[in-house]
C-alpha cells in the first residue's frame, strides 16, 4: 500500500511532455446553470490560467518531476495573463507563435462542486506540423494529451504527429468531456499507438456504449476486463469517492479514494493525471501511480479552483492526516 513516505520515492528519471493548452479561466459561482433566454446572476471566484495541460504541468512541477511543456503561447490579452501566470507558477512552455491569441473559459460552480465549461478556443487548438516538429523526442518518453486536443480542428495533425514519433515513448490520453466528438477513425488511430487511458465515470459508461457495444448495465469492472479482450491498452477509470480502478493487461484492480470533504472539482482529473504521469515517470507499477493520483485529485477538490495542485510537502501532510485516526 502507498503511504505519504512513498513520495520520497518520486524521482522523474524518465522524460515527460506535457502537450496541450493554458488558457485563462474564468470561474464563478452559480446557483443553477441558465435555461435558454434566462439572465442569472454569478458570483465571481477568481480569473485563473487554466486547460488540462497546464494543469498536468503544474502537478509535475510541484511533485519536483520536471518536464517539457508543450502549451502554445500567442499573442494578445489572453496570452499575456497565460504568460504572466506561467511565470508566477514557474513554469515554461517551450511553443510560442504569432497565430493568434490563447483562448479563454467560463467556469460555472454549482453548489455541489460539479462544474460546466463554455470555452472559446485559441492557438491551443491550432497545431502544426512545423510547430510540433520543434519539440525534443528523448528516448523512453511519456507524451500527455487531451482529448480537447485531439477533438479539436487540428486533432488530426497531432494524430499524425504522434504516428511518426520515433519510438520507444508511451502515451497517456486523458479524453475528457470530448470523447465523444472524436470520431471512430480517429479513435481507432489513438488507440493503435496503444495508450494508457484514464477516464472519468461519465466518459467510462460512453466507452461501455458506444466504443465496446455493451447493451447491458454499465459494470467498471467488466468494462476493465471487456477494454482488454478488445484493445489491448492499459485503462484507468476513476469513479470519485468509489475510488479508481486499472487494467495493463498483466494486473487489473481497484484504489480505494482518500476521503475529503468535495468543494470544487476543477481539475480534479487533470491533477489525478499528473499524479499518475509523476509515478510512471519515475518508474512506479501503475497501481501505485493511480494512488498517487488519487491522493492528488483528492486535495485539489478541497480547495478552490483547478491550479492548486500542493507540493510534496503539502500532500504528505494532507495525506498523513487522512490515515490518522481521529
Amino acid at each position: 500500500m502507498l503511504t505519504p513516505d512513498d513520495l520520497t520515492r518520486l524521482t522523474g528519471h524518465l522524460p515527460v511532455c506535457v502537450v496541450g493548452a493554458a488558457v485563462v479561466d474564468v470561474i464563478a459561482d452559480a446557483w443553477s446553470l441558465p435555461h435558454r433566454g434566462s439572465d442569472i446572476e454569478l458570483h465571481q471566484q477568481s480569473v485563473n490560467v487554466g486547460g488540462c495541460a497546464l494543469n498536468v504541468a503544474i502537478a509535475l512541477h510541484r511533485l519536483g518531476v520536471p518536464a517539457v511543456n508543450a502549451l502554445p503561447i500567442g499573442q494578445g490579452i489572453w496570452a499575456g495573463i497565460v504568460q504572466q501566470k506561467l511565470t508566477e507558477y514557474g513554469i515554461h512552455s517551450v511553443l510560442e507563435t504569432a497565430s493568434g491569441d490563447n483562448g479563454w473559459c467560463l467556469a460555472l460552480v454549482e453548489p455541489d462542486g460539479e462544474r460546466t465549461f463554455l470555452s472559446v478556443s485559441g492557438v491551443e487548438n491550432q497545431w502544426d506540423a512545423t510547430l510540433l516538429n520543434t519539440l525534443p523526442q528523448p528516448a523512453n518518453r511519456w507524451i500527455y494529451l487531451s482529448g480537447y486536443q485531439l477533438a479539436s480542428q487540428s486533432g488530426e495533425v497531432l494524430i499524425a504527429w504522434l504516428e511518426r514519433q520515433p519510438q520507444p515513448y508511451q502515451l497517456l490520453v486523458d479524453f475528457g468531456p470530448r470523447l465523444a466528438d472524436i470520431s471512430d477513425a480517429s479513435f481507432r488511430r489513438i488507440m493503435a499507438l496503444h495508450p494508457l487511458i484514464t477516464v472519468n465515470r461519465q466518459e467510462a459508461e460512453l466507452l461501455w456504449q458506444e466504443r465496446l457495444g455493451e447493451t447491458a448495465p454499465f459494470d467498471a469492472h467488466a468494462l476493465l476486463t471487456r477494454w482488454q479482450q478488445r484493445f489491448s491498452n492499459a485503462i484507468v477509470v476513476r469513479l470519485d469517492s468509489d475510488g479508481a480502478g486499472y487494467s495493463d493487461g498483466d494486473t487489473q484492480g481497484w484504489v480505494p479514494a482518500l476521503t475529503t470533504t468535495v468543494v470544487d472539482t476543477i481539475g480534479a482529473g487533470d491533477s489525478h493525471a499528473g499524479g499518475m504521469l509523476a509515478g510512471l515517470a519515475s518508474g512506479w507499477a501503475l497501481a501505485d501511480s493511480v494512488a498517487l493520483g488519487n491522493a492528488l485529485a483528492s486535495y485539489v477538490v478541497s480547495q478552490r479552483g483547478g491550479d492548486c495542485a500542493p507540493d510534496r510537502a503539502t500532500l504528505a501532510t494532507y495525506w498523513q492526516q487522512r490515515l490518522t485516526p481521529q
